[in-house]
């Protein structure tokens, strides 16, 4: 276990996150390695709901031509995009 969250989750979040678009694998799974477990329950919640959407949802999301519709949706997008926005050196 990672933390309190099982690393069976973390693994199945990992594999969610990869989608096969190359711009979408670049944000998710550093995402999914880096802050995941340290998410509460709440933003995993989010973010579980988050790979439930289509690709082209999420690329728009995260290449910030649109935003998501709904407002939960728009929290977790938010958390991924500070995150992906971030340098490496200062995440």
């Amino acid at each position: 276990m990672t933390g309190t969250i099982p690393k069976e989750e973390i693994n199945r979040m990992r594999w969610a996150s990869r989608r096969g678009m190359l711009e979408l694998d670049l944000v998710l799974e550093p995402f999914v390695l880096a802050r995941y477990a340290g998410l509460d329950e709440q933003d995993r919640a989010r973010f579980q709901q988050l790979m439930s959407c289509e690709d082209q949802d999420l690329f728009a999301w995260f290449m910030q031509r649109e935003r998501p519709e709904d407002e939960e949706l728009r929290a977790i997008v938010s958390k991924v995009l500070e995150f992906t926005l971030t340098a490496p050196g200062d995440r």
